[in-house]
């Protein structure tokens, strides 16, 4: 990098006035640069919209599958589980399939399709399965599903490629009947899943790819409703430059990050609080969100 573009690069990135919901809307309204912020979500972003998240004592989703009656609660994402008992996993699919359930997009998630209307946002990685982001608005170039999506299908046996629709018609059957997932096994040659991530799988390679070209264009990484404890998506935050602003948005501190602004408590409220500060009310309004 020649000296003339360093000191560019040092310019855009701008001092923090105040570690407060203020001072970081001052620094994107006053920020030169667009498309230089990166938002990483997790299921803290979904849960206003009555979607579980996975690890909460009582109501998370590991802490409710006792009625699928698994080794562990983490078998239901396993292959190998998988294969031998895909019942359950068709049964959860059903109640999670975005659109099944009528879940409806939270106002962090229009924040988020907001950013990229306002040409702030670089990127968006999730690490949530549930499609929300789209939902809200925001457009799949814009977006990395990290753990994959349901907008895609594959016959795990033979690698074919099967329409996401003819999955969610069998899932939705059950698994009798010409149109249910046991003859959707036999067409195709194997048992389909959706093309999420289950362990021990790779991730898309659209993650690795935007993981090395977008940080080095970061200047605001915002975490939102993740503790960033599953890796290798919780080491994107160290991906972003030294002197890239960083911005927490939890119910909890993340304990092995050091954040510029941390956030703490219910995600959609501090988000609220920040397009006030904006003054993106009347945006917001129009995209369902905040008053």
């Amino acid at each position: 990098m020649g000296p003339s573009l360093a000191r560019v690069l040092a310019q855009d990135f701008l001092p923090l006035k105040s570690r407060c919901v203020k001072g970081l809307a001052e620094w994107i309204l006053s920020s030169p640069c667009r498309r230089n912020i990166v938002v990483l979500t997790g299921a803290g972003a979904s849960t206003s919209a009555g979607i579980p998240d996975f690890r909460s004592p009582g109501t998370g989703l590991y802490d409710n599958l006792q009625k699928y009656d698994l080794p562990t609660p983490q078998s239901i994402f396993s292959l190998d589980y998988f294969r031998k008992a895909p019942e359950a996993f068709y049964e959860l699919a059903r109640d999670l399939w975005p659109g099944l359930q009528g879940y409806k997009p939270t106002l962090t998630h229009r924040f988020i399709s907001l950013l990229d209307k306002k040409g702030r946002l670089l990127r968006c990685f999730t690490q949530n399965i549930d499609g929300l982001e789209r939902l809200a608005g925001l457009p799949s170039e814009r977006l990395v599903a990290a753990h994959g999506s349901f907008d895609t299908a594959t016959c795990i046996r033979t690698g074919r490629r099967v329409p996401a629709e003819e999955l969610r018609q069998a899932v939705l059957v059950g698994k009798e009947g010409p149109q249910g997932w046991q003859a959707l096994r036999e067409k195709y040659g194997g048992l389909v899943k959706p093309d999420i991530v289950f362990f021990g799988e790779d991730l898309p390679a659209a993650f690795f790819t935007h993981r090395r070209q977008d940080f080095s264009k970061c200047q605001l990484l915002v975490v939102i409703g993740t503790s960033l404890s599953v890796y290798p998506f919780a080491s994107l935050p160290h991906e972003a430059p030294g002197s890239c602003l960083k911005v927490l948005i939890n119910r909890e501190d993340v304990l092995d990050f050091s954040f510029d602004v941390s956030l703490l408590g219910d995600c959609d409220e501090h988000v609220q609080e920040l397009v006030s500060h904006l003054g993106w009310q009347e945006e917001m309004s129009e995209l369902g969100g905040a008053d």
